[in-house]
């Protein structure tokens, strides 16, 4: 084979494959759904691979740019693969809730032979989604959460023991970098029966192999391509793998050695550990101390057990630290709104013997007001994500969702819209007291998604991140250090966060 023959082949392979990606990315030119311009390869989301925004701000440019022409929907491509973004309300309704048989799952690879943690609850779907979910509901009910809540007020303690140390020394704080230790030793206490005290020693196994599993590197990236390029027989077939080998295996044995000790030894902890062990037993779950651990049919195995207990990590932790974390950033602009959510959790906390609880944090009105003011203005979720199972047609339109395509909802796009909110870059929590809530349009407002297949934590989410505004607002006064940049510009992570860090003043209340 002589050189020229060589040339011919390479270019004829650069050909082919330059015209693959431009077929790829006229899906939606072909299919008469208007869309935006795609970068050649990269799609519409060089910004997130590149890191250079963030996905909420690039999710919300693709929902004005539609809204402002007046389009119900549109179509962007993340690399080749074809995206369909929804601006209207009433598609959202049916997307999420009234057409919900088309529209059951999440985005995602699973392969729970080779990857058991992939098998966690977001990621499953069908019939094996609507099983596990069925049993997982009830260990969210009020009565569950309230039996977790002594072990939030628990972290507390180790919380106002640095703050104080900070206030003491008139030292600004990285609120963040707190929040997150704080929401973590919640979170993998409730989750795993484990004291880490992430508080005091932030470097901890477990939080090291869970930044193993998680943390964004290009090698995730690539993973990601792959895993939504490929044909998903291939890669069941060569066992690919979205979590490594190392992390799998010490998720699994930290859950198998609680398991194994707590059934031997009969101990009860009100975690979400027993009431795992308990429907891995029994196949649901009680409100006594049984671990029913004689049954000779397990309803879960050890795999499934940390896939889920991971998914609660991953759902609880930073999530709720970065809802805490821009509550305290807008309280700290707003001394008067401060100074009205102080006098009420004051007067609540006087009738519980100054102590935080779980009644008296559902009797604080003005807290759900700020708390759900700044999820609107700053939502954790940067979207609504589901999978087109079974083909449909949008209402009044020729247009035709395939199986398999991708649904994107922009959660900033539609909680900063100044139609559904008016004036959005105001903090107001009045817009959600009780006559003012009647003006926001069903399904303008999904901090926790909608419809059968919303956040399934939420309860546990909302009283988490109330904990957390109350301990401090309770204790200290809040304003904004000048470390922290204005106008804020958000870091590439995964939950809205801002760049060079949140940096608070914290004072010291007198008893």
């Amino acid at each position: 084979m002589n050189f020229v023959t060589l040339v011919y082949i390479f270019l004829s392979l650069v050909g082919i494959i330059f015209f693959y990606i431009k077929w790829k990315q006229s899906y939606w030119s072909r299919r008469g759904v208007d869309y935006i311009e795609p970068d050649f390869f990269f799609g519409n989301t060089t910004a997130i691979t590149k890191r250079t925004k963030h996905r909420s701000k690039v999710f919300e440019s693709f929902y004005r740019h539609f809204k402002s022409k007046g389009q119900k929907f549109g179509g962007v491509y993340d690399f080749l693969k074809p995206v369909f973004i929804v601006t209207d309300l009433e598609l959202i309704r049916n997307i999420l809730q009234r057409d919900f048989s088309h529209f059951v799952n999440h985005v995602g690879f699973i392969n729970e032979d080779a990857d058991p943690i992939t098998g966690h609850l977001f990621n499953l779907k069908n019939d094996k989604w609507k099983n596990i979910r069925s049993k997982l509901t009830p260990t969210f009910t009020t009565v569950k959460i309230k039996m977790m809540f002594d072990t939030m007020t628990q972290c507390i303690k180790g919380l106002e023991k640095i703050l104080d140390q900070n206030a003491a020394l008139n030292d600004p704080v990285d609120i963040k970098k707190y929040m997150l230790l704080f929401t973590s030793d919640i979170i993998t206490s409730v989750a795993f029966g484990l004291d880490v005290d992430s508080l005091k020693n932030p470097k901890n196994d477990f939080r090291k192999h869970f930044a193993n599993v998680f943390k964004p590197s290009f090698k995730s990236l690539v993973k990601k391509f792959i895993s939504e390029n490929l044909p998903r027989w291939f890669l069941v077939a060569v066992k690919f793998r979205m979590t490594r080998k190392t992390a799998e295996d010490f998720f699994v044995k930290v859950v198998k050695d609680i398991v194994e000790h707590r059934e031997k030894h009969s101990v009860y902890r009100k975690d979400f550990m027993h009431l795992l062990i308990q429907i891995k037993n029994t196949g649901e779950t009680t409100d006594n101390e049984n671990l029913n651990s004689n049954s000779t049919i397990k309803h879960l195995s050890y795999g499934e057990m940390a896939a889920q207990a991971i998914a609660f990590y991953v759902a609880g932790f930073e999530t709720s630290s970065t809802t805490v974390c821009f509550a305290l950033f807008e309280l700290a602009l707003h001394s008067d709104i401060q100074n009205r959510l102080r006098e009420e959790i004051q007067s609540v906390m006087k009738k519980h013997n100054n102590q935080i609880t779980y009644d008296g944090i559902m009797e604080m009105e003005y807290l759900d007001l700020v708390f759900k003011e700044s999820l609107r203005k700053t939502s954790t979720a940067s979207a609504i994500s589901r999978e087109c199972n079974k083909e449909y047609s949008i209402p009044g339109t020729d247009v035709v969702i395939e199986q398999g395509t991708e649904i994107l909802i922009p959660i900033h796009g539609l909680h900063n819209d100044p139609e559904h909110f008016p004036e959005p870059d105001k903090f107001d929590p009045e817009r959600f007291n009780e006559e003012n809530r009647k003006k926001i349009p069903p399904f303008a407002y999904l901090p926790f998604g909608e419809g059968p297949r919303n956040c399934i934590g939420l309860r546990f989410g909302k009283i988490q991140s109330k904990v957390g505004i109350v301990a401090i607002i309770s204790r200290y006064k809040v304003t904004l250090n000048a470390k922290t940049q204005q106008p804020i510009k958000y870091a590439s992570n995964r939950v809205p966060t801002i760049e060079g860090g949140m940096w608070l003043n914290l004072e010291k209340l007198s008893n």
